[in-house]
């Protein structure tokens, strides 16, 4: 009886068969085993939109397959398309360090079993399981384990180990919930731009102290604070000057006018200037 192989080319001799070569395939049994226990092979797929098939080399080391981490090398101009034998069952590192902005897919030959997509712009690392589990559409499950967690939900403690780039996205929340920036202790939050805008378009914003605390703004340099809305367009502003005996500045827009309401009475108190210092004035709403 001849020999027969596995889906990863490991020869499995019969007995009695390959007199005086038995030692030979043995050593190169082991070397396959090696290359599947913890090979590393480069697999360039530079070029246009193609499908590269990773095929078994029987008996014989070297083939890409049979090899415990992956990486995808090369220039690419179209969507690639890896492959690999329906009956192949094993674990991959894969990492895609292909330069372009296409996809790169790894999958079984045939079948529409799971399969892992690299994005066009992801040239990181992932774990597959060739899982082998049907013999016409087999699934490649994408692994979490070493490569980090498939939802930020799922770590109860999260912590950046770098700056935090939102990729042009908000920070949002759901069924009408605050976001809480809470400072430990004694820290601040510190907005560290040049313009900071509250409120939504179109509503009022509201500036509040978070219970029955005392609500400062101030800012993070020798620079003045102003106040004002909708970034300035015909909106009046309130300038704090940072200086010694620096000034406080109302300035309201056009023929407006800068206004002291008691919100608990029928009267409004208007603070008006007639240019050489400040006239206090008493308008009643009866």
């Amino acid at each position: 009886m001849a020999s027969t192989y596995t889906p990863l080319g490991i020869e499995l001799q019969a007995t009695g068969e390959n007199a005086g070569t038995w030692g030979t395939k043995t050593n190169t049994n082991l070397q396959i085993f090696e290359q599947i226990s913890g090979g590393f092979v480069t697999q360039s797929i530079a070029g246009g939109a193609q499908t590269t098939a990773l095929s078994v080399s029987d008996g014989a080391t070297g083939a890409v397959l049979s090899h415990r981490m992956i990486e995808f090398t090369g220039s690419i101009s179209g969507n690639q398309i890896v492959t690999i034998p329906l009956d192949v069952q094993t674990f991959y590192f894969l990492r895609n360090s292909t330069s372009g902005s296409h996809t790169v897919q790894f999958k079984y030959a045939t079948g529409s079993g799971d399969s892992l997509t690299f994005a066009a712009t992801d040239k990181g690392d992932q774990i597959v399981f060739a899982t082998a589990n049907d013999g016409t559409n087999p699934d490649i499950d994408t692994l979490a384990i070493g490569t980090g967690i498939a939802s930020v939900a799922a770590d109860t403690s999260p912590q950046l180990g770098g700056n935090l780039d939102v990729n042009g996205n908000d920070i949002v929340s759901t069924s009408d919930a605050d976001i809480d920036i809470v400072p430990n202790g004694t820290g601040d939050v510190v907005l560290a731009a040049d313009t900071v805008k509250v409120g939504d378009a179109g509503a009022a914003a509201v500036l509040t102290s978070n219970g029955a605390g005392t609500l400062t703004v101030t800012t993070g340099g020798a620079t003045d604070l102003i106040l004002n809305t909708n970034s300035g367009t015909n909106s009046g502003t309130v300038t704090i000057t940072d200086a010694a005996n620096g000034d406080i500045t109302v300035a309201p827009n056009g023929t407006g006018r800068a206004k002291v309401t008691n919100a608990t009475s029928s009267s409004t108190q208007t603070v008006t200037t007639d240019g050489k210092g400040i006239v206090f004035s008493m308008f009643f709403g009866y």
